[in-house]
Formats: C-alpha cells, structure tokens, sequence
C-alpha cells in the first residue's frame, strides 16, 4: 500500500516558500502588497508626520533667489579656505549676519542681505585681501526679493498645470480613480522631499524647483506602467474563480515589480554620481542642489506607485458593486474550499494509522514534505506498509491424455417436447 501527500493548495493571497532572488529575476514572486497596505499606510503617514512637522517648526532655507541680497563667490589662493576666518573678515567688516559656505577645497559663496553700493565694495576688499586675489576676481551678485517672488509664482504655476495634465490624461488613457491614487502619490513625494530639505537644511535654489518637477514626472511615468499592468489583468479578472479585484491588483504589481527596480535602479545610479561629484568633487553647490532633489524624488516616486498610488486604486475599486460581489463570491468560494480540504493533522494522523507506527516515536511533518515536494518536483513522499510479496507461481498444466485411452461415447440427452414438435413439422 502506497500513501502520496500532495501539495496543499494555497489561499490566492497568500505566499507559500520564502522568495528566492531566483524568483524576482524570473518574475515568479508572490509579494502581498495589497493584503499588507496597511503597513506602507503607516510607514507613509509617518514620513509625512516628519516632513510637515520640519517644514512648519524649521522652514526651508530659501537661497538668495527667493529671499534676495548680495553675494560674492571667489577662490582662495594657496592655502584651504575655512568657514570661521571667513565669518572673522565679515565681523570686521561690520557683516555679522551671513551664510558662508565652503565650496570643495578653497571656494567659498558668502550671503548676505542686500547692501548698499558703498558697503559691497568694503565687503569686497576684504574678502579679496583675505583670499590673496585681487578685487576684481571676486564675483559680485545682487538679487532683488521680486525676483525670487517670480519663480515661486511660475513654480506654483507649472505645479498646478501639471496636476490637470495629470488628471486629464489618467481619466482618459484609464478612469478617474487611478487619477487620484497617481495625484495623491505625487503630492505624497512633494511632500517627503520637501521634508528632507527642511530637516537637512539644503539650500532651495530654482535648479532644486526644476528638480521638483523632474520628479513629478518620473513619478507618474513608473505609476502608470503598473496602472497599465493592472488594467490588462483587469480584462481577464471574470474568468478567475475564487479571485477579486484586489488579488488581480496584488498579481499585477509582482508581474511588473522586476520591472520597476529596474526602471528605478538605472536611473538612480546617475543622479548618485551627480550628487558625489557635486559634493565632493567639484564643489559645484548648484549641481548639488539640483542632484539632491533627484536623489530623494526617485527614490521616494518608485516606492509611491508601488505601495502608495496602486493600494488606493484597489481600495477605491473594491467600494464598485460589481466588484464588491465578486469579493463576495470570491470567500464563499474559498470557504468551501477550505471546508473540503483536509486539514494537515487529520492527514498526518491517517498516514500514521495506516503506516502502523508509533506515535510516541514517530512524526510526519506534513509541511515538511511539501515543502520537499516543491524542492524535488520529480519525487513524491511515499511511505509503504509492507514489502510487496512475491507472485505465487503460476499452476501446473494439466498431462494429456494417452492417445491409446478409448473414448467414452457421448451421453444421450432426452429430447425435450418443444424439439420432438419441430422435428414433426
């Protein structure tokens, strides 16, 4: 007697064996990202918590653009240049409120608010005296606040046309729901980054509003590949028993989640190089603003579309009727399922009975074997009673008889009535 133990089928929504990295590459995964919304719905409530609260408590540090003043950029000569000898020469010059920052090695950018011609020059014979140049070398630049008014107001504006693009061509390429889960995921990056500014405190300069709007438009690109996955699968959710609109979305974002790292990852490598270099080697400040809010954006925009933008498409859909029953259909199914499958310990225990053993000494883990079974696909966990017994051996043929025995005459059956008639007729 032979005992098999199948694979006990699995819940839709639920994953078997841990991942392998064989399985992301081949897109074999079976992440639950829509069973678990509720984690990334913290994890994003509490990003944004911090972000609001360092943009209210500290603010942004708005460059000169937006606030207006007086700049000098210049080299020092032959020696490094050093934020506190700069500040001394400012003091001494009467310019005791400034920002001072050291580019690379031996630049440096001085900030201050905006100054008389008479008080610019003296500013300027300093710096020039302690950098070891001559006056003309340091660059002078004066920045009106209307300016900085301008861009804030152009900004604004871009922004705002670009959330009725946004909205416009979602509605139409795909209904009006997946425009507002792709609206809210790009208000939800908005916000992080402008948090991380806030806490870093990194200059905002208008090369960091062109970031802003770079982002925005990565974002919503990796948003609607996964909407276009999903309204693909959406065509063939009918013909799927047990399934529902949140499973089809769950199947959808692990069809394409290789596809999104990938997306992500190439286009990150890039903005990390900018910022490193911008930083540390070149000492370009612009470059580094600019890279900084890529950096942040990217990361922050493929992380939306997957656990931000799509869990509230799913959520909005299942409030539909049409799919609501369906997710009703879909546990009455599953529950029946359920009731009709045996349950591991009542096949444990029945292989136990039937195998004759102990079970104070012996177990069968039941998991175990199937978890074999998905390891070893061509071997099946046997257990076999007793060894089979040998085929008896076939009888004997019966001897023939001696062609010399005489034949015994056929016996004389009585004719019957009915025959003794026909033979008459």
């Amino acid at each position: 007697m032979t005992v098999t133990m199948a694979e006990t089928p699995q819940h839709p929504g639920k994953g078997g064996r841990r991942h392998r990295f064989a399985d992301l590459y081949h897109e074999r995964t079976n992440y639950q990202f829509i069973d678990r919304s509720w984690r990334w719905l913290l994890l994003s409530g509490t990003l944004i918590i911090i972000s609001l609260a360092a943009l209210v408590f500290s603010g942004l540090n708005l460059g000169i653009d937006f606030e207006g003043g007086t700049q000098w950029t210049f080299t020092v000569e032959g020696k490094a240049a050093s934020t506190d000898d700069v500040r001394n020469v400012l003091q001494d010059a009467g310019q005791a409120n400034t920002k001072v920052l050291i580019l690379g090695r031996s630049g440096v950018r001085v900030q201050t608010e905006e100054l008389r011609e008479k008080d610019r020059d003296a500013i300027t014979d300093a710096l020039a005296k302690y950098a070891g140049i001559e006056p003309s070398n340091v660059s002078v630049s004066n920045v009106g606040p209307t300016w900085g008014d301008r861009v804030s107001k152009k900004a604004l504006q871009a922004l705002v046309v670009f959330f009725i693009a946004i909205a416009l061509y979602l509605s139409i390429r795909f209904e009006w729901r997946m425009a507002v889960a792709a609206i809210v995921a790009v208000v939800h990056d908005i916000i992080i980054t402008a948090g991380v500014y806030a806490i870093t405190g990194f200059e905002v300069t208008p090369a960091t509003v062109v970031a802003f709007l770079t982002i925005l438009g990565f974002s919503l690109y990796d948003t609607v590949v996964v909407f276009d996955k999903v309204k693909e699968n959406e065509a063939h959710l009918s013909g799927m028993r047990g399934s529902t609109y949140s499973m089809m979305v769950n199947r959808s974002l692990n069809e394409v989640l290789m596809r999104s790292l990938n997306t992500s990852f190439v286009a990150v490598l890039p903005v990390v190089s900018l910022l490193v270099v911008g930083r540390f080697g070149l000492g370009a400040v612009g470059l580094q603003d600019f890279a900084l809010a890529l950096f942040v954006g990217l990361l922050t925009g493929a992380y939306s579309s997957i656990f931000v933008a799509t869990p509230i498409v799913a959520w909005l859909k299942e409030k539909e009727p049409k799919y609501a029953a369906l997710r009703d259909r879909s546990a009455q199914y599953l529950a029946r399922e359920a009731a009709n499958a045996p349950a591991p310990d009542a096949v444990a225990a029945l292989a136990v009975d039937e195998l004759g053993l102990d079970t104070d000494t012996a177990y069968i883990d039941v998991e175990d074997a199937i978890d074999d079974a998905d390891d070893e696909p061509d071997e099946s966990v046997v257990a076999e009673e007793t060894p089979r017994a040998k085929p008896a051996p076939a009888p004997a043929p019966a001897a023939r008889a001696t062609p010399t025995a005489p034949r015994s005459a056929p016996a004389v059956q009585p004719r019957g009535r009915q025959q003794r008639g026909k033979k008459r007729k």
